[in-house]
């Protein structure tokens, strides 16, 4: 037996029948519709399952990255050679009691803000429209029309590689600008607790609707995209500088800089991961040469691509 069939055979024991997957493409688990394929995609119900594959993975220092919704991910069109750690239904959940929301990782934002809704708790319209998953949110203090992560969350679960389970205050998850303590120190969300604030539900609802509208009329949501495709520059918007140098409706291939919002890099037809990736290489050049202003990355990057294109 070589040593993939080895590893696959592995996974399978500890995941389970059905949950491993191999050579799958990743356009089909990220937003932006494009991208190579994964050597595993592994699906895990339960934390019995992660604990057991991470103690697989540190002992043989395996490769592995950890999936959320893939609304903030690209993948290189040569794939990914290790493993992809999909969390399944088990890290799903959404408890409300009092002001208090409890959630698994794999829960969606969405589903998490109309639940607070549904029991009457603001503080969460600002993340009703947003795509990713709650592990993903935290990891990297997601926010949107004034609201972060870091105005609600209580405490965080998190296991942390070689050092087991630990509970993280709001303080000690570091919050900043697209940041959180999960940036510097790897680790997996197990679950949270988010405080939110008793209000009345129809205003509640009222609100996320007119923002989820703004978010319809401003943003290109008929494409596939990661949302903003850089972060917000020091002292300036990404969207602004981008349009301003003359990159608005710029494309490579199917990759396109959205007509509608120029922070958007879209999958306007069939792109690949390097159409994307040339185009977010070329914007930045543009932008620099311009303003001498260096476009950061919001979208995670995974595998191989050329520097420079």
């Amino acid at each position: 037996m070589d040593s993939a069939a080895l590893l696959s055979e592995k996974l399978t024991a500890i995941a389970g029948e059905g949950n491993v997957l191999e050579h799958e493409s990743m356009s089909r688990h990220c937003s932006f519709r494009a991208g190579g394929e994964a050597r595993f995609f592994v699906t895990v119900q339960d934390e019995e399952a992660l604990f057991g594959l991470m103690k697989l993975i540190e002992e043989e220092a395996l490769e592995w990255f950890l999936l959320g919704n893939g609304s903030n991910l690209l993948v290189s069109d040569r794939g990914y050679d290790g493993i992809i750690l999909k969390l399944g239904k088990g890290f799903e959940y959404i408890d409300a009691e009092a002001d208090t929301i409890t959630a698994g990782p794999a829960a969606l934002l969405s589903r998490i803000a109309a639940v607070a809704a549904e029991h009457s708790l603001g503080g969460m319209e600002f993340a009703s429209g947003i795509p990713g998953s709650l592990g993903g949110a935290l990891t990297m203090n997601a926010g949107a029309y004034g609201g972060e992560m870091k105005d609600i969350v209580s405490d965080v679960r998190i296991y942390f590689c070689g050092e087991g389970v630990c509970s993280v205050d709001n303080a000690g998850m570091e919050f900043g600008y697209r940041y959180s303590l999960l940036k510097k120190k790897r680790g997996i969300v197990l679950g949270s607790s988010l405080k939110l604030a008793h209000g009345d539900k129809q205003e509640i609802l009222d609100k996320a609707s007119e923002l989820n509208r703004q978010r319809r009329e401003k943003q290109p949501l008929e494409y596939p995209s990661a949302g903003s495709t850089f972060k917000r520059p020091q002292g300036h918007f990404a969207g602004k500088l981008i349009s301003d140098a003359g990159c608005k409706g710029m494309s490579i291939g199917g990759a396109c800089v959205s007509e509608k919002h120029a922070g958007f890099v879209i999958n306007k037809g069939n792109a690949t991961a390097t159409d994307i990736y040339s185009l977010m290489c070329k914007v930045q050049k543009k932008v620099r040469q311009d303003f001498d202003v260096l476009l950061e990355p919001e979208v995670i990057l995974l595998g191989a691509f050329d520097e420079d294109k």
